[in-house]
């Protein structure tokens, strides 16, 4: 496994936050290096201010086809943290866990074929950590060609592979009252605030966590000074969810506050919406855990997660979708990010085996 590490050093010493263009893409064109080397074609979604979303693509012929999916992107910007290290048990540095070791983890369970591959591909995307604002419609269209996809971010603790994440939301309501002199003209003001007050204590009340949904009103913006009614307020939300059927009373109860006035005068905005949205665990996964387990001979265990990730845009078009297919790492995010050597082993033997079954 030296090589391996060798080659994981190699993509972790190039800087990839998501606004460094100049550090994705050059890691980009390391994976695409070795894309190439073992018969891979290249398709480039070039972009002017990210990164550019590479699509690695195999030949075809009849039968299932599978999409590896991962990202190119870390959240540091240069000088905050760099480097590699590692240690008889961990590696440690940006991206070790979330997610280029996952990335090295699907490249090297192709490099391991001996036959020629087809009906694969690997889509790594370039801005998944600022929520895939520009590449979710390229992997939302890109879905609808595949069967089957597993994505590569982190394992769980006990090599878990993850089969629900939660949908997430963001949302701003935007209200508009009238400035009037708080002593002089009180009564000739339309309190902006106030509005927002009701609108907040209605929209937290949404939360339903035995049903695993959770709405916050993190951001509230408004008014002049206390001398002075609020002639306008802003309110920023966010709504995360484990159902669609959870997902679309929410909605309709946001729509409901927003569209109410609670104070008599008061005009409000709703904008934002579902960013996106939710992977259940369905059968279809079930049975092809089943058929990994099989095949790999290990015991595979599955967990649910709150936070979200690319799987969340290609479960949503209908694919079979399993994440958590990289190591187990943790820190990510964080300065402390590492991941576990032996899980890079355990899910390396784990999708070679895969991969040697179906081909």
């Amino acid at each position: 496994m030296d090589y391996f590490y060798k080659d994981l050093r190699k993509v972790i010493e190039i800087n990839s936050y998501t606004k460094n263009k100049s550090g994705v893409d050059k890691v980009g064109y390391v994976f695409q290096k070795w894309f190439e080397e073992i018969g891979f074609s290249t398709k480039r979604y070039s972009r002017e201010l990210i990164g550019d979303h590479l699509l690695f693509q195999s030949s075809k012929k009849d039968g299932k086809k599978i999409l590896f999916l991962g990202h190119l992107d870390t959240v540091f910007p240069k000088g905050e943290f760099e480097g590699y290290k590692e240690d008889k048990e961990f590696v440690y540095g940006a991206g070790v866990c979330d997610m280029k070791g996952g990335n090295l983890v699907a490249l090297q369970a192709l490099r391991n074929q001996k036959k020629k591959i087809y009906n694969i591909d690997m889509l790594l995307v370039s801005d998944e950590e600022t929520g895939s604002d520009d590449s979710k419609l390229i992997t939302k269209e890109l879905a609808k060609s595949y069967n089957i996809c597993f994505v590569f971010e982190a394992a769980g603790k006990n090599n878990e592979l993850v089969v629900a994440r939660k949908g997430v939301g963001t949302f701003f309501a935007d209200i508009k009252g009238k400035a009037s002199h708080s002593g002089v003209r009180y009564s000739d003001g339309i309190n902006a605030n106030l509005e927002a007050s009701h609108k907040l204590i209605k929209l937290q009340s949404l939360t339903n966590l035995e049903k695993g949904t959770t709405l916050n009103v993190g951001k509230i913006e408004g008014g002049i000074g206390a001398n002075t009614i609020s002639p306008s307020a802003k309110l920023t939300f966010e709504l995360r969810y484990e159902s669609h059927k959870e997902r679309d009373r929410v909605l309709n109860s946001i729509e409901s506050i927003i569209n109410t006035n609670f104070v008599e005068g008061t005009k409000s905005l709703l904008s934002g919406g579902i960013q996106r949205d939710v992977m259940e665990e369905n059968n279809e996964q079930k049975n092809l855990i089943k058929e990994l387990e099989k095949i790999s001979g290990q015991r595979l265990e599955s967990e649910k997660r709150g936070g979200v990730s690319d799987a969340n845009i290609v479960a949503s078009e209908g694919v079979v979708t399993i994440d958590g297919f990289g190591p187990f790492g943790d820190g990510d995010h964080t300065k402390n990010e590492r991941a576990k050597k032996s899980s890079f082993e355990s899910r390396i033997e784990l999708v070679t085996k895969y991969i040697e079954e179906i081909l």
